[in-house]
């Protein structure tokens, strides 16, 4: 694959450095022990002021076999689990994990971040450029927790078997819940084709919102006239302020994304991913709820993307499904022949089914595509939604 200038694609607008760790079952039973759990007790809204409250959240997710993001009080909490289990410290953030995955293939791009510190200029891909609105180092790590399916959970009455894998992210991180912009940003813009933003979701007040999105806005006059701005969605800390960043900037986003686990929360509801009739309707929902150019959908089984100009993002849309299942399979460090063995798997014939009926329902204002059937024994949960946008951005940069 051709190498491209790093200015030719923007990403932002925060990275992290995340603890990422594997759950044992027997330190959760024990966990739900030492705190006297209830089952009645167990739920993913519960405000996390202390460790038992995060096993709470942590349990909730764990029986549902789902995933999602939650905001912890203070960072000693997350200090206080993690260090039960063993760390692994990488990088995190969509634009950071994007940049890794295209980096890949000799794509490098440009990084807005809001935090820096020794782990992340070690971590970095060397081809990266990044700018920084902070001149201060500052170390607030993300707690991402991976589970496998299987897992048996036994204690104090609480009884239940993971139905899939997944991760959960707990975060306290005080330069993105800010998500100060940096003042260079216009000028990476003004040559890019490319600019991917995320990150709004981590910011608390109404006001910093607000003139976060000014920011934004008035930098994006500087970026070319054919450029694609490309929004990856995340779950919003206070759910109430994703509704104005989609009120005042769905006009500026070419495409808006997301995962599985956002337009269920959207629609309030779960939702069986390869029911044809009930995910029609959801779309049609969703497509009310959020007016945007055009929408994708990535999910385990396909990825979608809905709107008059869909057909334009094929590649894009297989570039991203690869990308992540590739991740999937073979986690850090994967190589550019491991992308090209997925890219050669069956696809998952239940969501080629589903494909199938979507495309013939929406004709030329849709396009479905089929994930890869995958059979991993240890696959990897983590970052597979950043790994999406990558391998997306990778394949619209390239065809």
């Amino acid at each position: 694959m051709p190498t491209t200038p790093p200015e030719k694609i923007v990403l932002g607008l925060g990275g992290t450095v995340d603890y990422e760790i594997k759950l044992d079952a027997s330190i959760i039973n024990r966990l739900i022990d030492e705190f006297v759990i209830k089952e009645s007790e167990i739920s993913n809204a519960v405000p996390i002021l202390t460790e038992r409250d995060l096993v709470l959240n942590l349990l909730s997710f764990m029986s549902l076999g789902s995933g999602g993001e939650r905001f912890v009080s203070e960072s000693r909490i997350i200090e206080s689990f993690a260090h039960r289990f063993k760390i692994k410290v990488t990088l995190g953030g969509t634009c950071v994990r994007a940049a890794m995955a295209m980096d890949t293939f000799g794509i490098s791009s440009t990084l807005h971040l809001v935090s820096i510190s020794d782990e992340v200029r070690r971590l970095l891909p060397k081809s990266t450029k990044y700018i920084c609105s902070s001149d201060v180092d500052s170390f607030d790590p993300h707690l991402i927790v991976q589970f496998a399916e299987g897992m048996e959970i036994e204690a104090q009455g609480i009884s239940f078997i993971t139905p899939s894998p997944n991760r959960i992210i707990f975060t306290n991180d005080p330069p993105n819940r800010d998500l100060v912009i940096s003042d260079q940003l216009g000028d990476m813009l003004e040559s890019a084709d490319v600019f991917m933003i995320s990150g709004f979701n981590c910011i608390q007040d109404p006001e910093v919102l607000d003139q976060r999105i000014n920011d934004i806005q008035r930098h994006l006059k500087r970026l070319p006239k054919d450029s694609i701005v490309f929004f990856e969605d995340a779950g919003y800390h206070i759910p109430s302020l994703s509704k104005t960043v989609r009120e005042r900037m769905i006009n500026d986003f070419d495409v808006y994304s997301m995962n599985e686990e956002e337009m269920q929360s959207y629609l309030g509801r779960s939702l069986d991913l390869l029911d044809v009739p009930q995910m029609l309707e959801a779309f049609n929902q969703l497509l009310l709820l959020i007016p945007a150019k055009v929408m994708v959908i990535h999910t385990k089984f396909w990825a979608i993307a809905l709107g008059q100009e869909s057909s334009k993002y094929r590649a894009a849309l297989q570039g991203g499904i690869t990308m992540a299942s590739t991740r999937y399979c073979f986690g850090d460090g994967f190589i550019e022949q491991n992308y090209l063995e997925v890219a050669g798997m069956d696809h998952n014939p239940d969501g080629e089914n589903f494909a199938h009926a979507v495309n013939s329902y929406f004709k030329e204002r849709a396009l479905c595509i089929p994930a890869f059937q995958l059979n991993v024994e240890k696959p990897t949960t983590i970052g597979l939604g950043d790994s999406f946008v990558g391998g997306f951005i990778a394949a619209l940069n390239l065809t």
